[in-house]
């Protein structure tokens, strides 16, 4: 069950790779990315929910969970947005590098702020992820970087360790498939509040582009958040003998719930 989990969790990191392909068009065709973003997200809720539909799961919420689940979109929203503004400084390569330092975040906000013990694999796993960010820096005439743009993608990876810390210490008692939903739903909330105050048109111009962002949803999104709730499932929570990135939450019979 585990070596399941690992596939699953493999997975779930290369579907969420595929972003630039999608948005790199996407931005080069002076689509407008805060658009882009709100169908990325609600076409994931249209499918996730219609996944919930289809189990007869109830969509019911306390208000404590809205709140709670609406920080969340809130944080989901900001590190998608800093992470496509990072594509304008940064090649794709060296912008998915800094994002996914992102568990390493959550073990040193553990560590600072819930007096969690910070382990050998974090320390080695933080060499690793500077390292590979200065190995994809260096050009023929030495270290080229944009610090600008490091900056915008470290708060990218910022803003996606806050959604893992609160779903670890918020203790909410709902489904991943429930937790994924109101996320991706709110995270769409979001972006259309964010186009409707600049006046931008949520018309999509063309068939072909309705059908790319369709893809683009259930690809780099709905499995990616889907293989990484499952893989959480099989691998459990253990911290010493996981990858990081299934650090932060253990999904038992259903239910998200804090890691002991």
């Amino acid at each position: 069950m585990k070596l399941r989990g690992y596939m699953l969790g493999t997975l779930s990191a290369v579907s969420y790779g595929l972003i630039p392909i999608f948005i790199l068009p996407i931005k080069q065709a002076h689509f407008s990315v805060d658009v882009t973003l709100f169908y990325r997200f609600f076409f994931s809720a249209l499918l996730v929910g219609g996944y919930l539909l289809y189990s007869k799961e109830s969509f019911k919420i306390n208000k404590k969970e809205t709140l709670i689940l609406a920080v969340l979109g809130i944080c989901y929203a900001l590190s998608s947005e800093f992470l496509f503004l990072g594509y304008d400084f940064l090649t794709p390569g060296i912008a998915s590098t800094v994002l996914f330092i992102y568990p390493v975040i959550v073990a040193l906000i553990m560590f600072f702020f819930y007096k969690e013990k910070l382990n050998r694999l974090s320390i080695v796993s933080l060499l690793f992820a500077f390292a590979g960010v200065i190995v994809l820096c260096l050009k023929g005439s030495g270290l080229e970087i944009n610090f600008t743009g490091l900056g915008i993608v470290m708060l990218s990876s910022l803003f996606y360790a806050l959604y893992m810390v609160i779903v670890n210490k918020s203790d909410l008692k709902v489904s991943g498939f429930k937790l994924s939903f109101y996320s991706m739903l709110f995270t769409s909330l979001f972006f259309m509040i964010k186009t409707g105050l600049e006046g931008q048109s949520l018309t999509i111009p063309s068939l072909s582009l309705f059908f790319n962002f369709l893809i683009f949803a259930f690809l780099t999104t709905v499995i990616s958040s889907l293989c990484l709730v499952y893989a959480i499932k099989y691998i459990g929570s253990n911290p010493h003998s996981n990858t990081w990135s299934f650090r932060t939450c253990s999904c038992r019979n259903g239910k998200c719930v804090n890691v002991p």
